[in-house]
């Protein structure tokens, strides 16, 4: 065979391998697990790191004063130094909307050693542990709750004697590149920590979305969340490793009523929110970088060029499998298009889209060798081994 036929084939076979074999990652039923209320409803701390989001907390925050929660429930917004008013537009909503209580409190300059949103949690965590409560609701700025969103998360846990539920909160898609771009970063997120794999006792597979976690408080203090996560950039998979590894039980699933409202209206916003951590994904390693590179060529690029390749040329066998390969590739991307409520017409475009997500963990690696590091809210950091230990 030739050597076009051998790269169609070998992309087909990696599709049948991620269609059969990797935890059915491209499935979107793994939603809140079975729940039944508890009689005696336990204490909850919500936490929300929070710098430079005046912006955004006009639609999230009163979702969370709105909550429909029967026992006890606090908010702790935590302003990191932010220099819009994130503290003040805090305070105002808290007088105007009324409901759950919110407590703004600061973490001071950050300390070496410690990525930002992690010190923001830290210090919202040590706050929110004087009122002893049962559970911690950690929650993004830009995260939006329906009112029966705690409730429904509180119940899921108590049921299931789960130490963490997360969910994927639903990321707008708006834009032309939200739609087109915002899809695949979940599938692609599902298809290296399959939910399944996740939510299936003693998995090896740790994950969590950072938007949304639901942490008892007692296995906080058994992972020793924070402080054994201070430097991770990639905070809401080490958190959910770290309460794994210490014996907890956790879970993770899409959410219906769990909401991102922060835009990203050109191809630049999307870039920089993908690419800042990226690099970090793979460990800041060249060799892990290359692979990826090479099996993204493989997986998503193979498909459409060797078809057009083997049309072109004559070579039936390379446009068949090749033809094939992108047509299990597209049926594995409709389920994810059918939950963000998109045409499935974009799912032939999935090729374009891990091109773009390929050129951003490219520059990743670039802006990292660089010495810029992975950023967040105007904060860089260098490798976690280059970083002080405190």
């Amino acid at each position: 065979m030739t050597a076009i036929v051998w790269i169609a084939v070998g992309s087909l076979a990696a599709w049948v391998w991620l269609l059969l074999g990797q935890g059915f990652f491209w499935r979107t039923d793994q939603r809140l697990p079975d729940r039944t209320e508890p009689g005696d409803w336990p204490s909850v701390a919500i936490v929300v790191p929070a710098r430079d989001e005046a912006d955004m907390l006009p639609v999230s925050l009163p979702s969370l004063m709105a909550q429909d929660y029967p026992g006890p429930a606090e908010i702790f917004l935590v302003d990191d130094c932010s220099e819009d008013g994130t503290g003040e537009v805090a305070r105002a909503l808290a007088v105007r909307h009324g409901g759950l209580r919110v407590t703004v409190v600061s973490p001071g300059q950050l300390r070496a050693g410690w990525t930002g949103k992690l010190w923001a949690v830290r210090h919202g965590m040590a706050v929110a542990r004087a009122r002893e409560p049962e559970y911690l609701l950690l929650t993004d700025a830009d995260i939006a709750h329906e009112p029966d969103s705690l409730r429904e998360l509180v119940a899921a846990a108590g049921a299931g004697g789960f130490d963490l539920v997360s969910q994927m909160a639903r990321l707008r898609v708006q834009s032309t590149w939200e739609r087109l771009v915002v899809p695949a970063f979940v599938y692609f997120f599902s298809q290296l920590y399959p939910f399944r794999r996740v939510n299936r006792a003693g998995a090896r597979t740790a994950a969590a979305a950072g938007g949304c976690v639901l942490l008892r408080t007692e296995a906080a203090v058994r992972a020793r969340v924070p402080e054994s996560i201070r430097q991770a950039v990639i905070d809401d998979v080490s958190l959910a490793r770290a309460v794994r590894d210490s014996g907890g039980r956790i879970w993770l699933g899409l959410a219906d009523r769990v909401d991102s409202v922060r835009p990203y209206p050109c191809l630049t916003d999307l870039w920089r929110m993908i690419s800042r951590s990226a690099y970090a994904q793979l460990r800041h390693n060249p060799l892990l970088l290359l692979g990826t590179v090479l099996g993204l060529a493989l997986v998503y690029l193979a498909p459409p060029v060797t078809l057009v390749a083997g049309l072109l040329g004559g070579n039936g066998a390379a446009a068949w499998a090749g033809g094939v390969a992108w047509v299990v590739m597209a049926a594995t991307y409709m389920p994810m298009l059918g939950y963000y409520r998109q045409s499935l017409w974009l799912a032939p475009l999935l090729p374009f889209t891990a091109l773009l997500y390929l050129l951003m963990t490219v520059d990743s690696a670039v802006q990292h060798y660089r010495g810029r590091g992975a950023a967040w809210k105007g904060r860089t950091y260098a490798r976690p081994e280059a970083a002080p230990d405190r």
